[in-house]
């Protein structure tokens, strides 16, 4: 029997304000998408085997909120991510049968139209949900108010700025549960903290307060540990030759406890793995400080979770918590001129030498005609020569190692959209004036699209009221205020012990073969989480990756300033986490580089060498 039905059926439950309260039990809450685009099989899989009370589904980034404005802009039933609506509405009845309950951030800007459509698809099933939605994190209509408080930017401090196109506030856990109070089976939201989708239910379920903290921590966690869907089943895995079927790739499961121990798992007879390291991975991911998470509903501290391996999955426990900030924060995009994105396939001896040639004739045709029209230069130009292993730096292969076939990448940014224009009519002439080798233009000639760019702020959350709609009946949410906020102590800069008097010995090691490594993006930083495989390999992994042996590393990917690493302990699972400030060439919605998020420094880091080491063996011995 379904394990939603049995717990209706066998749990003692009290109800208190409209929260249910579900006493020596576990609530199970699945994962069905990661971002916008993701697999709609994992709805299907998790209703028919994840045996879940709670379905979450995670759409929303930076670039998808101005996607989402340019849609309703054309269009005002527009402004929702589809895939949401898509992934459920074939099985609508069989989410309505099983009792299970929804919770999205797919409403993007326009949750009222998203939940317009689900229900006439329900309808037309012949089924009804009451579809609860949350409005208030559209900071758009107080553009003004906000240009003349004079708002600054939280990280470079730059002026608000005038080309803003959206600007939403991250809303915690709060407004969801108050939807589920008033009896919601679906809740759709706009801009929320993506843990908090999971949060919410436990909260709820559970009769969590908003000041018990600790439980809030771990519920935060297990939200983060499964808002990335598969990553942390197998997907994105430092040992991915080792995850089996990734056509069948399992999406997680959280199994949690009242007292906040959570279980990590997936659908039988589904393919990836559950091990310390692909959850390990997850946890570190796209975050900073350990110890100071700060999200809406309480800052957490993961620096001493710890993990243990089961026949069911992994089980996580160990998070802490401390009150809140006052703030929300607030991720705004800003239109600052046009970018444009030219991708060429070489073939043949010297393929890398081809297109550091034609790239350069490129530039040189076009700014001669740029001066011929009196057209300012380019802002900015990116060229990389993909096969010359350019993202490498200087740890790059030679020229006698390179490839007999490259890729350019040329991308270009410019304040006029006609001088993007010019730039771009003059690739095609090196299909006939060009080297020899030149087998295709990946989609044709490229086209102008705005440069987006983050600005991201602070805001007081007693200013930002949420409203909960649900069947015409709209309810309010203020966030609570604590006296206590986060301490110095917490959020103060790491440091950086050295070690000294390590055993040494004859042995080279790459960090692959120590640590399982994993990179992330927020705004124009990367963070690497490195977790070692023993716990005896942290020591000299500490001591080989300084922050400035990591700064020298990644030397060429810093821009302008601002470029520094920072590295956080986290005892608990036995890794380190840097963070890369300014690392990203703008960020995911504005750089023009082939990594904009920083996906492959997890992997570029895991090839720096560690030298004089004893044996791994030796290491493990000597600490037993």
């Amino acid at each position: 029997m379904l394990f939603a039905s049995v717990l209706r059926r066998n749990c003692v439950q009290s109800t208190i304000s409209g929260r249910r309260y579900v006493h020596n039990k576990k609530v199970r809450i699945g994962c069905s998408s990661g971002f916008w685009g993701d697999t709609p099989t994992a709805v299907p899989q998790l209703l028919y085997g994840g045996n879940i009370q709670y379905l979450v589904c995670d759409y929303l980034s930076e670039v998808t909120m101005s996607l989402l404005v340019a849609a309703r802009s054309k269009n005002p039933q527009l402004g929702f991510t589809p895939d949401f609506v898509e992934s459920v509405a074939p099985h609508l009845t069989q989410i309505k049968k099983q009792g299970i309950k929804i919770v999205t951030n797919g409403g993007g800007i326009n949750p009222k139209a998203c939940v317009d459509m689900l229900q006439t698809l329900a309808k037309k099933q012949g089924t009804e949900f009451k579809i609860a939605y949350v409005l208030g994190d559209d900071l758009m209509p107080r553009k003004e108010l906000l240009q003349k408080e004079g708002i600054k930017e939280m990280f470079s401090k730059q002026d608000f700025p005038s080309t803003v196109n959206s600007m939403n506030a991250y809303y915690g856990a709060g407004p969801i549960v108050k939807a589920l109070e008033l009896g919601a089976d679906i809740v759709i939201t706009g801009r929320s903290t993506d843990s908090a989708l999971a949060l919410a239910p436990l909260m709820y379920e559970f009769g969590w307060k908003n000041t018990e903290f600790d439980k809030l921590a771990a519920g935060s966690l297990a939200g983060h540990l499964i808002e990335c869907g598969s990553q942390c089943t197998g997907g994105n895995h430092t040992d991915w030759e080792s995850v089996p079927d990734f056509d069948n790739l399992g999406f997680p499961v959280a199994e949690v406890s009242n007292d906040g121990e959570i279980l990590i798992t997936k659908a039988p007879n589904t393919g990836g793995i559950l091990t310390l390291g692909s959850v390990g991975e997850q946890m570190l991911y796209e975050i900073g400080d350990p110890k100071a998470y700060v999200l809406p509903d309480v800052v957490a501290d993961f620096s001493n979770v710890q993990m243990k391996e089961t026949e069911e999955g992994v089980v996580v426990w160990g998070a802490k918590g401390t009150p809140p900030t006052p703030d929300y924060k607030i991720s705004a995009t800003y239109l600052d001129g046009f970018k444009a994105t030219c991708v060429v396939n070489f073939a043949g001896r010297k393929s890398v030498e081809k297109c550091r040639v034609i790239a350069d004739s490129i530039f040189k045709r076009t700014r001669m005609i740029f001066k011929k029209l009196n057209v300012p230069d380019f802002d900015k130009v990116h060229v990389q020569v993909i096969g010359a292993e350019e993202c490498f730096g200087a740890n790059a292969v030679g020229p006698t190692g390179y490839p007999r076939e490259a890729v350019l990448w040329m991308a270009v940014k410019h304040h006029d959209k006609k001088a993007l224009g010019i730039w771009a009519k003059e690739i095609a002439a090196c299909g006939t004036g060009g080297t020899p080798g030149i087998t295709a233009t990946m989609g044709g000639r490229p086209k102008p699209s705005p440069c987006l760019k983050l600005f991201s702020f602070l805001y007081p959350k007693s200013k930002m009221d949420a409203d909960v709609h649900l069947d015409g009946q709209i309810e309010s949410y203020t966030a609570s205020q604590f006296d206590q906020v986060a301490s110095d102590d917490v959020l103060k800069k790491p440091e950086e012990k050295s070690l000294e008097n390590l055993p040494v010995g004859g042995h080279t090691y790459r960090l692959e073969e120590l640590a399982y490594t994993r990179s992330g993006d927020k705004g124009n930083s990367c963070n690497v989480g490195v977790i070692a495989r023993h716990p005896a390999y942290l020591p000299y992994i500490k001591h080989a990756l300084s922050t400035e042996k990591v700064y020298s590393h990644f030397k060429h990917v810093f821009e302008g300033p601002g470029g520094l690493v920072r590295r956080y302990d986290c005892p608990g699972i036995h890794g380190l986490n840097f963070v890369l400030e300014s690392s990203l060439g703008g960020g995911g919605i504005a750089s023009l580089r082939p990594d904009p998020q920083g996906k492959a420094y997890g992997q570029i880091l895991a090839d720096i060498i560690l030298v004089n080491m004893p044996s791994k063996e030796e290491i493990v011995r000597r600490s037993e």
